[in-house]
């Protein structure tokens, strides 16, 4: 069981840094010090896309329009701390023997 808990809180570490990689990423293209002109750039961005829109599109039905800034990823970026620790928890109290 604790197994199971580490390799859940190892994903939700990767869908973290996989977020942090695309808020950067779009601040970079934002503020025009890479462009998309390069394939690389260009797939990479389609690619962290096509990762993180199925979390942010929820996200964004309940949050009121805050115009141009964008609230999705940090709302992703605190439910994924707070799963780590929900996680981190229950794996403590199960190695303890305590109960939840």
């Amino acid at each position: 069981m604790i197994t199971l808990i580490q390799i859940a809180m190892v994903l939700l570490n990767l869908v973290w840094w996989v977020v942090v990689v695309q808020i950067v990423l779009s601040l970079l293209i934002s503020f025009n010090v890479i462009n998309t002109y390069n394939d690389f750039v260009r797939s990479l961005y389609q690619g962290l896309d096509k990762l993180t829109e199925p979390m942010y599109r929820p996200i964004r039905k309940i949050l009121p329009d805050f115009g141009q800034i964008d609230f999705s990823p940090a709302v992703i970026l605190i439910g994924l701390q707070i799963g780590q620790l929900v996680l981190g928890n229950v794996a403590a109290s199960i190695a303890t023997g305590a109960p939840l």
